[in-house]
């Protein structure tokens, strides 16, 4: 029987830095909760974070948009507003990258 070896080294790709950045913001948010709209960010936040949202990298911007919105619309901290743009930063370049056919 052979056992799963673990690899002994990892290649950091664009979307290791965007699931980051998302994680980021989930942080942010949890560590300024209270403000209007901070439960309902955290929700979109997990599910912008999910494998179904990395896998299919369109259903990423609308989300990022209805979360920037939430955010706006509560009068979010500035930490959360930054981790925000990050996050639209790096799609960015995701979809750059998508376009040149970088591997991701």
């Amino acid at each position: 029987m052979a056992f799963f070896i673990e690899p002994d080294h990892y290649v950091k790709t664009i979307l290791s830095d965007l699931q980051g950045a998302w994680g980021c913001l989930r942080g942010e948010v949890v560590k300024h909760a209270g403000f209007p709209n901070w439960d309902r960010l955290l929700l979109h936040v997990d599910e912008a974070m999910s494998w179904e949202t990395v896998r299919y990298l369109e259903r990423m911007e609308p989300l990022l948009i209805l979360i920037r919105n939430l955010a706006v619309q509560g009068e979010a901290p500035e930490e959360i507003m930054e981790a925000i743009e990050d996050i639209a930063e790096i799609y960015q370049e995701v979809r750059q990258d998508l376009k040149q056919g970088k591997p991701l």
